[in-house]
């Protein structure tokens, strides 16, 4: 993936489309590969492409999950991994992926015009949280449970690991996603389901509470629905923070039926790729011996962390008012949180193969000798590598900002962080006007479209 994200960066999609390898519906990573093509193909605004990839990429999911869900089906998927590595498993996408996954299906709808379509890939992305918050707390038990019955404690594991406290920060999970909820809050309230679009901003504004776009949404609508909201009263400091906002709200109160609401999604680099660490644990080995092992696991490393946290605001400058972005996700975070409460159930595998492989080398050893016993050992060595695969050309971050302009046109001029652009934008009374802008490397790209 280097060459790809190379290209990414330079905005060459084309040539970062071509440099994905080609693998067929049997390939492990088959499903990734039509992830990565389909972002590529959203990112050169090819709506119709990018529907097609993602849709693959959801049967796929669907197809490996109802396989899931038949035991012997899972233990076969698995049996390779058993003498190689996790690599030998098909990519299982995790939650932050699935709902992003969905997200951009439903802008590829709404772009064309489908926002009936664009409504049901938002359910889509709420169900795959939901059910993540379900299953997460149980799978997570037993997958430490397996580790212990191996003989590893998870404070010996952690004490070894690499930490990723800082890049997971406070976020309470891997798979609650605020950019999801909102977009989906977004769709419902241009839809009219103004009931629909409360409940989504209440729950983005669960998982990001600092946001002050979405209090004001969720102030708004709660004062449309008559509902008295206690969770998002502003004290007196905040509220002389956000002088944007009241401001904002004051206008749009005063002009009522002759302004429109413009909301920017701002993407901010990439996400970074997983490394690999080398861990030496104890095991209990089948002869009920303690030995120690190694381990390959992956990691996001602190220096790759620092290479793409880099952030800066989105200003939007508007009669002689600076209107700043605020952070709605950070993707980095989700997927380090993630890893985090996988690595009992990669562990558990790993302790497993490890098992596997030392009875090879002592069955190689008494019918070969020392060259099965080296043949075996090298095999161990070099067949041990970590599952380092990711959805890759994913954004590091996005940022949201709003404001109540009015109608007519207008030339919004914005300052990120590869410099400025002018974006023309029509405003329709009581509509909402949506940007997607796209900073990665040295590119920059936007797409409008009036909802």
């Amino acid at each position: 993936m280097n060459k790809v994200r190379v290209a990414q960066r330079q905005g060459d999609f084309t040539n970062a489309q071509a440099f994905i390898p080609q693998q067929n519906q049997q390939h492990n990573a088959y499903n990734l590969s039509l992830l990565e093509k389909g972002r590529l193909a959203f990112l050169q605004k090819n709506w119709a492409d990018s529907q097609l990839l993602l849709a693959k990429a959801y049967q796929t999911i669907e197809q490996e999950n109802a396989k899931a869900n038949i035991q012997i089906s899972k233990g076969l998927s698995n049996a390779s991994a058993a003498v190689s590595n996790d690599n030998a498993i098909k990519y299982q996408v995790p939650a932050y992926e699935q709902s992003m996954m969905h997200s951009y299906q439903a802008l590829n709808y709404l772009y064309q015009g489908h926002l009936e379509s664009a409504l049901v890939e938002v359910r889509k992305a709420n169900l795959v949280q939901e059910n993540a918050l379900i299953d997460n707390e149980n799978e997570v038990f037993i997958a430490q449970k397996e580790m212990a019955d191996k003989g590893i404690e998870s404070d010996s594991l952690y004490a070894n690991y690499p930490s990723m406290t800082e890049v997971i920060g406070t976020v309470k999970n891997g798979f609650q996603n605020a950019f999801t909820f909102y977009l989906s809050a977004l769709l419902y309230e241009s839809a009219g389901e103004v009931n629909d679009a409360y409940i989504d901003y209440k729950k983005a504004l669960e998982i990001f509470p600092d946001n002050k776009y979405i209090k004001a949404d969720v102030a708004r609508l709660a004062k449309k629905l008559n509902i008295i909201d206690e969770s998002i009263k502003v004290n007196p400091v905040e509220k002389s923070k956000n002088t944007s906002i009241n401001s904002s709200s004051e206008l749009a109160n005063k002009l009522a039926s002759k302004s429109g609401q413009v909301v920017i999604l701002y993407e901010q680099g990439l996400i970074a790729e997983k490394q690999e660490v080398k861990l030496n644990l104890p095991l209990f080995t089948r002869h009920n011996d303690m030995r120690f092992f190694s381990f390959s696991l992956p990691v996001y490393q602190n220096e790759f962390q620092g290479r793409v946290s880099n952030s800066a605001p989105l200003q939007l400058q508007y009669q002689k008012q600076t209107h700043q972005s605020d952070q709605i996700v950070v993707l980095q975070s989700l997927a380090s949180k993630q890893l985090k409460e996988q690595l009992p159930s990669i562990v558990a595998r790993q302790a497993f193969r490890v098992v596997a492989k030392e009875q090879l080398r002592r069955k190689m050893s008494k019918e070969g000798g020392d060259i099965g016993n080296v043949l075996a050992s090298l095999y161990s060595i070099a067949s041990e590598k970590a599952d380092t695969r990711s959805w890759l050309t994913l954004p590091n971050r996005i940022h949201l900002l709003k404001v109540n302009l009015p109608v007519g046109q207008h030339t919004l001029n914005l300052e990120h962080i590869n410099g400025q652009s002018a974006i023309n934008i029509t405003i329709n009374a009581e509509r909402i006007s949506l940007i997607n802008l796209t900073t990665v490397g040295s590119y920059t790209g936007f797409h409008v479209a009036n909802l």
